[in-house]
């Protein structure tokens, strides 16, 4: 772990220092320090850093959550829901399309669907802190994608898995999705009506207790929720979600900043751990293609976006290469298909279409501030997009990573 820690922060240094981003120099401390490329293995097995990664997750998506407010739900809701439903109708028909084409078997296209379509919170989540755009008019909609992808898959992974596993019965599918929708519901309408019990159950003046009380309730809940068939990290992004509405909501933020970066870099370093560099010559070709059709449906998913939202190009433009990334779900879709004993061309391809993307998402997102500005993207953000929160009216609009938000202390 602290072989990761020190590798991790000496590639980020040397990138900072010629200006790319963390979250591909994070990854590749994993590959080249991993048991599938050659020299010193820091690792043996992935596995050793998997509580730590799922950690890394559950706490990036936790302050996602912080970020997105009820207030934006009930404010947006129809807007995010209508962009959030062109971005999966884009990318997931395409992904199912394009598993169809491949002619690899019927099974093994409904999980490309899934590995084509969904974006990665964890990357897009780390990219907004790093570029400092969380104030970004834009980035409302983007988390609100994200928090419509991330709903489709509890139900599409509830709905997969009898699929994989060769189960017989339309009951035990449905049976799965229900409970994963009784889950969520559940969460919705606590976060909707439970502020007030909420507030108390969090107040307290000590950091201390502070941050092992939101620690606790945020991986808790993650655990629970992969009970009920749906993913950890939208246990913890819905954790997130309340108490981000409560008075404690910027202490939280602030605290929970040291602890998601340090366990995000090794969710990323664990990330690469998973990777063999060698495969990925066999599928080449079809993981190359998959890349471009990707980076065309997110180039149209974010047109879509600002029409809906009335952004000039910059901010789509940051819509479509912020939600290009692909990550931990595509992962946990290879896994699956793995157990299945599905085609074994599909972890190799998996593997170079995140790594691919990974890396080419945060590097074009950052190169999106040279896009001259139209006369919207100055002016006040709409109503339902406008930030809420503290993080959100400090944050810059196209900064650096050393240009992240800071949050002052509330008066006792």
């Amino acid at each position: 772990m602290g072989g990761a820690f020190v590798a991790a922060a000496v590639l980020a240094r040397l990138g900072n220092r010629i200006g790319l981003p963390t979250i591909p120099l994070f990854i590749l401390a994993g590959i080249l320090l991993g048991p599938h490329t050659p020299g010193y293995v820091l690792v043996d097995d992935p596995h050793e850093l998997e509580m730590l990664s799922t950690l890394g997750l559950v706490l990036l998506l936790f302050y996602l959550g912080l970020e997105f407010h009820v207030g934006d739900l009930k404010a947006g809701g129809r807007k995010m829901a209508l962009a959030g439903g062109i971005y999966l109708v884009l990318n997931v028909g395409a992904g199912l399309g394009f598993g169809f084409a491949l002619g690899w078997g019927t099974s093994e296209a409904l999980v490309l669907a899934g590995v084509l379509g969904i974006s990665s919170s964890a990357i897009v989540t780390k990219t907004l802190v790093d570029l400092g755009r969380l104030g970004n008019a834009e980035t409302k909609p983007i988390l609100g994608i994200i928090v419509v992808d991330d709903i489709f898959l509890a139900l599409y992974l509830a709905a997969l898995q009898p699929v994989l596993t060769g189960a017989d019965e339309a009951g035990t599918a449905l049976l799965q999705i229900a409970k994963a929708f009784a889950f969520l519901l559940v969460l919705g309408l606590a976060a909707r009506f439970g502020n007030r019990v909420i507030n108390r159950l969090f107040a307290t003046r000590d950091n201390e207790l502070l941050v092992i009380s939101f620690l606790g309730a945020a991986v808790l809940v993650a655990g629970v929720a992969e009970e009920f068939g749906v993913a950890d990290a939208i246990g913890a992004f819905m954790v997130g979600l309340m108490l981000g509405n409560t008075a404690s909501g910027d202490r939280i933020r602030e605290l929970v900043h040291p602890l998601r970066d340090a366990f995000g870099a090794i969710f990323f370093f664990g990330f690469g751990l998973s990777i063999d560099p060698g495969d990925l010559p066999t599928v080449l070709v079809p993981v190359l293609l998959a890349v471009a059709l990707t980076l065309a449906m997110n180039v149209l998913s974010g047109v879509c976006t600002a029409r809906i939202y009335a952004f000039g190009a910059r901010p789509a433009a940051n819509v479509a290469t912020t939600l290009l990334a692909r990550g931990e779900f595509s992962l946990i879709l290879a896994a699956m298909a793995a157990a299945a004993g599905l085609d074994d061309r599909l972890a190799p391809f998996i593997a170079g279409y995140v790594l691919i993307l990974a890396v080419l998402s945060p590097l074009l997102t950052g190169q999106t501030s040279r896009i001259p500005a139209s006369p919207s993207t100055t002016k006040e953000p709409p109503s339902d997009t406008a930030p809420t929160s503290a993080a959100s009216q400090e944050s810059s609009g196209n900064g650096t990573a050393s240009d992240r938000p800071s949050y002052a202390e509330p008066p006792a």
